[in-house]
């Protein structure tokens, strides 16, 4: 199968996840931090990271709202997919709704404190994107 990465894309940050080469767990990679809306920046990172890793596919949140309809932000995460796929990079969507809720509670779980959960929120996020990608069987 391959390691996968999921990805949590937000305005100066993109959370990173990546999968075990079986494609069973998902574990948070890293939080990259880029200039406010420089998402050349972030392809480049995801693009050293799927050469490096042998990554076979990425995973990318697609914001929807609670009730089925695509979020404000839908347009940007198609640009990045697609500046993804220029590369040659394999790239699904899934729906992101509740990832930063669980995100928060499990690093609450984990007795974080605000500013260290403030750093690691989208990379967890990203690992639960990546995992619920994983768990429906990686369709």
């Amino acid at each position: 199968m391959g390691a996968m990465l999921g990805l949590d894309l937000g305005t100066k940050t993109l959370g990173i996840a990546i999968s075990d080469d079986l494609g069973i767990i998902a574990s948070g990679l890293e939080n990259f931090r880029f200039e406010e809306e420089n998402y050349d920046k972030a392809v480049a990172r995801v693009v050293e990271i799927v050469k490096e890793k042998n990554i076979t596919k990425v995973v990318l949140g697609k914001p929807v709202h609670m009730n089925g309809d695509e979020g404000d932000k839908v347009e940007l995460v198609n640009g990045f997919k697609a500046k993804l796929e220029e590369h040659g990079i394999s790239v699904a969507l899934l729906d992101e709704r509740w990832t930063t809720k669980m995100a928060t509670r499990r690093l609450l779980e984990a007795d974080l404190s605000r500013s260290k959960r403030k750093k690691v929120i989208d990379m967890m996020s990203a690992v639960i994107i990546l995992q619920n990608y994983l768990d429906m069987g990686g369709r």
